[in-house]
């Protein structure tokens, strides 16, 4: 190999591994300190953490995300979390200990705010998008969880802090999942209650296991122990419980993932067979808990004939899928000889309807045309009246409504023209004062008056 290759190589590995190293940038004694110091619920984060729960309540009641956003960067939840993966990571029983307790507290705070809110709040939930949003984790929650978790703890860990921690609260949403939960309690809802508290831990599990392995990774001041049976028995118990969090958080992962790729697998089927002859897909359910995972496909139109039937089973073949994941319902369908004239009639009556909110539509913006048109019309004959009294040697009165543009910045502003011929010319201050009242007497400012 080329000596000059080789140079080349060395550099970008010395390179490489100048950008990748942490070690100059870590600093672990300060970010331990730093999480035993945000672990704890008391005094004004009890406070503050109902506040936030109550105004991301608010903002889910709402559907407003920048108001959900708002109180993720004030809630403390962040703090127990990373507190128990640290203690994972370190062997630090007693600290894992305080930071389950605190965490647990939060939650019990978060979850009895949301529910005395949605109680007593007035707002009714007609669209509660934000709030479903929070009941159905998928595997990308996981991946924000995992990888926001791994951002959040090599914040803490660095020297020079940003504004990290922020993101990261934001990204991971561990607020939202508690408030669903108080509204499900509030509503009686275990659907919501459930998946919101399932979408809370495996936030929090993700975050936690990223943290351990953080931890480990910067070798992290392990805990002391002076008796070594006892720190064999808290290094076995901590093993334990790390297996207990990871294997049924890969598990879910691994589920999440199937369902993810079924819910993909089942659009991609169903966009294939939306056109069919006189049948239509007007509906679809997926069921990705059953055994195997089922599709559902309402059908509306025209009865599907056995071939019509095979031609969806076909389909479903192309996309991986057998004949007992795909279930047919025609309730909303009819067979064709009884189709025919109904379907004729409907299709006139359509017509009709469509015609006449055509027309309805025209004529209303031909009103409203016309409204503007009155509401702009000038009182002619009785403002050269009032002027002919005023001024009796007037003979002629020419008023026009009109625009003024502007040849610079090509710009139009609306303006009325009075031109005045009289036998005795007015005086310039009688033409000012002229101006004024009719400025009052029209209720328009910019009125121009002339005199021949």
């Amino acid at each position: 190999m080329d000596n000059s290759f080789k140079h080349f190589l060395g550099n970008l590995k010395s390179q490489i591994i100048n950008i990748v190293n942490l070690n100059d940038h870590i600093d672990t004694d300060k970010a331990s300190q730093y999480i035993h110091s945000n672990i704890y619920i008391k005094g004004p984060n009890a406070y503050i953490l109902a506040f936030a729960i109550v105004i991301a309540s608010v903002g889910l009641n709402t559907n407003s995300i920048p108001v959900i956003i708002g109180a993720m960067l004030i809630s403390p939840l962040m703090g127990p979390i990373f507190g128990i993966g640290y203690g994972l990571g370190t062997n630090d029983t007693t600290f894992l200990k305080t930071a389950f307790k605190n965490l647990l507290v939060m939650v019990i705070i978060s979850i009895l705010a949301s529910s005395i809110y949605f109680l007593v709040s007035p707002l009714e939930l007609e669209n509660p998008t934000e709030l479903l949003a929070r009941t159905n984790p998928t595997i990308y929650d996981v991946l924000i969880a995992l990888f926001g978790g791994f951002a959040g703890i090599i914040e803490i860990s660095r020297k020079d802090k940003g504004t990290v921690i922020s993101g990261v609260a934001i990204a991971t949403a561990l607020m939202p999942p508690l408030c669903t939960a108080g509204f499900g309690l509030a509503s009686g809802s275990l659907k919501y209650f459930a998946g919101a508290m399932y979408l809370f831990f495996i936030n929090s599990i993700f975050i936690a296991i990223s943290t351990f392995l953080t931890v480990k990774y910067l070798k992290f001041p392990m805990a002391t122990f002076t008796d070594p049976a006892k720190k064999r028995k808290v290094s076995r118990w901590v093993a334990a419980l790390t297996i207990v969090i990871v294997i049924p958080s890969v598990y879910s992962a691994i589920v999440m993932i199937r369902e993810n790729n079924f819910n993909h697998t089942a659009k991609e089927f169903i966009a294939d067979n939306k056109d069919m002859s006189r049948s239509y897909i007007y509906d679809y359910r997926i069921y990705t808990h059953s055994k195997p995972p089922r599709i559902e496909l309402f059908i509306a139109g025209e009865t599907l004939s056995p071939d019509g039937l095979n031609a969806i089973y076909r389909s479903a073949h192309k996309f991986g899928l057998t004949d007992d994941q795909i279930l047919v319902t025609q309730t909303a369908a009819t067979d064709q000889s009884e189709m025919t004239d109904r379907v004729a009639i409907q299709s006139i009556y359509e017509r009709s309807d469509q015609e006449i909110r055509k027309r309805e539509e025209t004529i209303a913006s031909m009103q409203k045309e016309l409204q503007a048109y009155k509401e702009k019309e000038l009182p002619y004959e009785q403002i050269t009246s009032e002027l002919k009294a005023q001024y009796p040697s007037l003979s002629d009165v020419t008023i026009t409504r009109g625009y003024a543009i502007s040849t610079d910045t090509i710009g139009q502003k609306e303006e009325i023209i009075i031109i005045l011929q009289a036998g005795k010319r007015i005086s310039d201050e009688n033409m000012e004062k002229l101006r004024k009242w009719l400025a009052v007497r029209l209720d328009f400012n910019n009125i121009t008056l002339l005199q021949q």
